[in-house]
């Protein structure tokens, strides 16, 4: 346990929505921090884990989304866990390091010896206050949170190398061409203050060099570069990776900190879904009380890791699990059978005389109704939205100006993003982001079709 004169603060990156495009079409009704996993927000998991740190005195979101799409929850989490959580908004882009620095002088004002840095879409067990421990046993500015995998996946994350015996970082580069090493950087930090001053060094040294737009983008990658939120960047936008880790790396100042846990970054709407049998499988651990059972006589029938939130509804006769997501105010009938998916609050899934079955990706927004007897597989449901007719391998909304459906086909997990404004997008503009999603096909909207 740390001493009592210690103090530890938590920042959370939380994006924003010109951000979480590949999480679309989820996140067009909600803000992505705030979708549901495991019958909990998103940020909700991060947020818990970081209350079990010895002395955290607060805990800080950072994002682009408005103030009043998080006031609401940070209120609640806030009177929930007893530790003040607070949303802070970027004006604009300043990197991932130079989005901490630019908020130091609020974070920085209990004097906090330790700072947590975590992104909020990752999903892990996020041992918080064993990595603290071992980081103030490494004596250096900062640790990092590293797991082994697949050296075909690697390729796809900031790829390291550690001194095997002291654990210190001697090498790191973000998402190389070759491989370089299986241990990979799993997005969540622990700093000291010192961190804010090698912040300040890499954005003065970029400030002398030049400001113009030219030495700016040859920093950013193309992506970047062409992406909408980092146009304009400002000249002390620095990123975490490439700005502070690799430069730092082999100075004795940076550390790893391995997990043998689950870990897996919640991109796509597939990964939401995996992602929360993976919450409601730790729950058995450190939260079964959240976990409900029944064996069909008063209650439904439960198999495996099932969340039902106290207000929803859910007829005896049905059978629910493995890996269920009840929210609230949820109306399940009788007969009704689900097996991997999330539903989300007043959904309604009516009465049917055989099994209304939920299977493989399938996600059902707010205020869903399905009708009797219709069949859903591996499909995504965008809220207010009622279902007559069976779905498989499809994407539903109302949307657009004629109020008529749209269906995107899903093809190994990817989800393209929900279309705006339809009538008036090019078919060039949405094959550019269909592109840039790693879809490898689009089905037929508005009378637009391309096979790739």
């Amino acid at each position: 346990m740390g001493s009592s004169d210690e103090k530890v603060v938590a920042v959370i990156m939380v994006g924003g929505p010109t951000k979480g495009t590949r999480f679309r079409p989820l996140s067009l009704n909600i803000p992505k921090p705030l979708f549901p996993l495991a019958g909990q927000p998103m940020v909700h998991h991060p947020i818990s884990a970081c209350k079990r740190i010895p002395n955290l005195t607060q805990i800080f979101l950072i994002g682009f989304y408005e103030e009043r799409e998080f006031a609401l929850y940070v209120s609640s989490i806030s009177n929930e866990l007893k530790v003040p959580v607070r949303y802070l908004r970027e004006d604009k882009p300043h990197g991932s390091a130079g989005g901490l620095y630019n908020f130091r002088d609020l974070i920085m004002e209990d004097n906090p010896s330790h700072i947590v840095l975590l992104n909020c879409d990752v999903c892990c067990t996020f041992p918080l206050p064993e990595m603290l421990e071992a980081h103030k046993k490494y004596d250096g500015m900062g640790t990092i949170l590293v797991i082994k995998v697949s050296a075909e996946s690697a390729s796809q994350f900031g790829e390291l190398v550690a001194d095997p015996v002291t654990n210190e970082l001697l090498h790191y580069t973000e998402k190389p061409e070759t491989f370089v090493s299986d241990r990979i950087n799993c997005g969540v930090y622990i700093f000291t203050p010192d961190i804010f001053n090698t912040i300040e060094g890499v954005s003065t040294q970029w400030k002398d060099r030049g400001s113009d737009t030219f030495s700016m983008n040859r920093r950013l990658s193309s992506f970047e570069s062409l992406h909408s939120a980092t146009r304009n960047a400002p000249t002390h936008f620095v990123r975490l990776d490439q700005d502070i880790l690799s430069p730092l790396a082999g100075k004795k100042q940076l550390y790893t900190y391995e997990t043998l846990d689950f870990w897996e970054q919640i991109k796509t709407p597939g990964m939401s879904l995996r992602c929360s049998g993976l919450y409601l499988a730790q729950f058995r651990v450190t939260n079964p009380h959240l976990l409900v059972s029944g064996d069909g006589t008063k209650s439904a029938s439960i198999t495996g890791d099932v969340y039902v939130h106290p207000s929803a509804k859910v007829h005896p006769s049905a059978k629910i699990g493995p890996n269920v997501s009840i929210s609230a105010n949820a109306r399940i009938g009788a007969g009704v059978r689900l097996i991997s998916c999330i539903i989300l609050d007043n959904v309604e899934i009516k009465a049917t005389g055989d099994y209304n079955s939920k299977l493989g990706i399938t996600i059902l927004g707010e205020a869903v109704t399905v009708e009797d007897e219709v069949v859903v597989i591996n499909s995504i449901v965008l809220p207010h939205k009622t279902l007559n007719v069976s779905k498989k391998n499809s994407v539903t909304a109302k949307h657009g100006r004629k109020n008529t459906d749209r269906r995107v086909e899903i093809l190994f997990g990817y989800l393209c993003s929900e279309p705006k404004d339809l009538e008036i997008q090019t078919l060039e503009e949405i094959e550019r982001e269909i592109r840039i999603l790693g879809l490898c096909r689009v089905g037929q909207w508005n009378g637009l079709t391309r096979t790739a």
